[in-house]
């Protein structure tokens, strides 16, 4: 049965675009806690863009690494397999990651062996146990507002992209592919950012002063575009390349087929 399954082309690609939607998804939320310096990582020096009065670089999360691979995947599988075949698989990786999070939550409470905690004192890292838990104990406003992100962004994304290729039908693949991420980006770039270090903290915490301020957390996500923006562009020759991919195995008229039945459903 399985073998026969795997025959089935259309079942296959579902198989494989699944696997890396999935994966991206959970390994961006696994990195998320790095914040890096674009500039620096480049060799160049800080941006300083002045955004409300004051000046900012590309200080960001690592996660953003991943996310415009997810939004590209959003849109091939919503080429293919329309609404419902997103909303299956954002569903499904949210369940995933809320999953990752719970093992990790329980890993990091487990009592350590006393060796684990100074084996690598000579590294730099003077308590493991302590380390295991700062990478892996991410703050759970943080989770909640990335998941939340995540979803609202992908339903954006096919909103978006289906009432754009309405109106240009199979012509002009940049603009549907590349219009709902932006759109979809905006959104999720505001939505973490809002909950995390805005919304969150003032509920559960307000007289906390390190809660952000309304015009830092601003500021941070018009950055956090300005990047998405940016590589969302640049990855347009990719979703053509991976198009191009898809139509030779599958065969024109069946890639053609699949489209159709997208767009009904």
């Amino acid at each position: 049965m399985i073998i026969n399954i795997l025959k089935d082309k259309p079942t296959k690609l579902f198989v494989i675009l699944s696997g890396i939607f999935v994966a991206n998804a959970l390994i961006a939320e696994i990195i998320g806690v790095k914040i890096f310096s674009l500039e620096a990582t480049l060799g160049l020096s800080p941006a300083n863009l002045m955004i409300l009065g004051d000046p900012y670089s590309f200080n960001m999360t690592a996660g953003v690494l991943l996310w415009p691979v997810v939004f590209i995947m959003t849109d091939i599988i919503n080429e293919y397999y329309g609404v419902k075949g997103v909303k299956f698989l954002s569903f499904m990786a949210a369940g995933l990651i809320i999953f990752a999070f719970l093992i990790f939550y329980f890993a990091t409470s487990l009592t350590p062996a006393g060796f684990f905690i100074t084996m690598k004192v000579n590294s730099g890292v003077p308590d493991m146990d302590k380390a295991y838990q700062q990478i892996l104990g991410q703050s759970s406003l943080i989770i909640i507002g990335s998941l939340t992100a995540f979803l609202v962004g992908q339903l954006v994304d096919v909103f978006a992209f289906h009432k754009i290729k309405k109106v240009t039908g199979e012509k002009k693949i940049w603009l549907r592919a590349t219009g709902s991420t932006l759109v979809s980006q905006l959104v999720d770039s505001f939505v973490v950012l809002f909950i995390a270090f805005y919304i969150g903290p003032r509920l559960y915490n307000p007289n906390n002063e390190a809660v952000w301020s309304f015009g830092l957390v601003l500021s941070v996500c018009v950055i956090n575009y300005i990047y998405k923006f940016a590589v969302a562009i640049l990855l347009t020759p990719v979703i053509y390349w991976i198009h191009g991919i898809i139509e030779r195995y599958l065969g024109h008229n069946k890639a053609a087929e699949m489209k159709q039945m997208a767009m009904n459903n």
